[in-house]
């Protein structure tokens, strides 16, 4: 028997298939109330604040001491509800300072891949809400910065937020963590790409206006706290010898008194990063002035051009002849366009965040002076 005949054979003795049943229209149940503010589906609660995990805590805090300077960075995991955005997990990325950009790109976007991947893999958290990123004398305004956030901005739910955390606050005993997004008039200029004089005039910027601070809180499971409760307690033995019934109690985690720390290394460093920012302003600043100068020149030149074409031209037209086109003259003239302010913006954002880091540092170390005295004086 042929194959075709064995097809016919095989298919005559299954039953006839019944007529499938015509399915009934989906429907869908709307929301309800209590549960709207919670799904928030089309993300239009704006962010109100951001929850840090203790976990995530640590881990920036250990990258930003092992890294070199302030190379640290990394992605932060979590989910935003009620317009919190609960970030509960985080990874760094390497940095690669001498590479060529399309090959670090192409290897971090790798590397990301991967770890996302091993985390959808144990049921962990994946969902990238925004990056972290390490800075010493709270200066953060930097072009890199700007621009990842900015991507993130576009690209991400609510827009994604940036994690400063400042290993200088860090090292004098103060743990610093501050989040940030771009502003909505920042945005706007960023993605004409015009920060002339006359956008920022027009979307009213300066350096103080391109990040906008959210309110950030840290909160901590009852495993951590039980954790860091243990490591200060005193130890408790069982058995005492002569010697220890003399000597206090200790903890797993020594006393640290950094914070009555007398010396001023911290200040001289900040001094001399405000004397460097305020050079690096003034070099830019000579920049501008120079394009804005050969502009000016520029346009000179074409409009003297311009007005001797226009004489020309009323002679032509008082001998009956055709008029000369202006547009002839305009060609020879390539005016470049006019310098961008962003970084002279940057420039002064890290030059104001030197200066506030210097005022606090200046203003608790005279405190500490003034009571150093008056203890010595008792």
């Amino acid at each position: 028997m042929s194959a075709p005949s064995m097809a016919a054979a095989l298919a005559a003795s299954l039953p006839a298939p019944s007529a499938a049943p015509v399915p009934a229209a989906p429907t869908y149940e709307a929301i309800p109330p209590s549960m709207s503010t919670a799904i928030d589906v089309e993300a239009e609660i704006s962010l109100t604040c951001v929850q840090l995990d203790a976990l995530v805590v640590s881990k920036i805090i250990q990258h930003s001491r092992d890294a070199p300077l302030t190379s640290a960075h990394g992605l932060l995991l979590g989910l935003d509800l009620e317009g919190v955005l609960e970030v509960s997990n985080c990874f760094p990325l390497p940095s690669h300072a001498n590479d060529d950009d399309e090959k670090t790109s192409k290897s971090i976007a790798r590397y990301q891949a991967s770890m996302l991947r091993s985390l959808r893999e144990v049921q962990s958290d994946d969902n990238i809400v925004g990056f972290y990123q390490a800075t010493s004398l709270g200066a953060f305004y930097t072009q890199t910065l700007i621009d990842t956030q900015a991507i993130h901005q576009e690209r991400l739910r609510h827009g994604g937020v940036v994690i400063v955390h400042d290993i200088s606050q860090t090292a004098r005993g103060t743990v610093s963590f501050r989040a940030f997004k771009l502003t909505s008039s920042f945005m706007d200029a960023y993605r004409r790409a015009n920060f002339s004089t006359s956008s920022l005039i027009h979307h009213r910027l300066t350096f103080s206006s391109i990040l906008e601070e959210i309110p950030l809180r840290i909160r901590t499971n009852p495993l951590m706290s039980s954790f860091l409760n243990v490591l200060a307690a005193p130890s408790s033995t069982t058995s005492y010898t002569s010697a220890q019934l003399g000597s206090p109690a200790t903890s797993a985690i020594p006393p640290c008194y950094s914070a009555l720390d007398l010396g001023h290394s911290g200040l001289a460093r900040n001094l001399e990063q405000v004397a460097e920012g305020i050079d690096n302003y003034r070099t830019e600043e000579g920049n501008v002035a120079y394009l804005s100068r050969q502009i000016a020149r520029e346009k000179s030149r074409l409009e003297t051009h311009l007005a001797k074409r226009r004489e020309e031209n009323a002679q032509r037209m008082a001998q009956g002849l055709n008029p000369l086109p202006e547009e002839d003259v305009s060609r020879m003239f390539k005016i470049p366009p006019e310098p961008s302010r962003l970084e002279s913006m940057l420039l002064l954002g890290q030059l104001d965040a030197y200066a506030k880091t210097l005022e606090s540092a200046a203003g608790l170390g005279l405190a500490k002076m003034y009571a150093a005295k008056a203890g010595s004086s008792v």
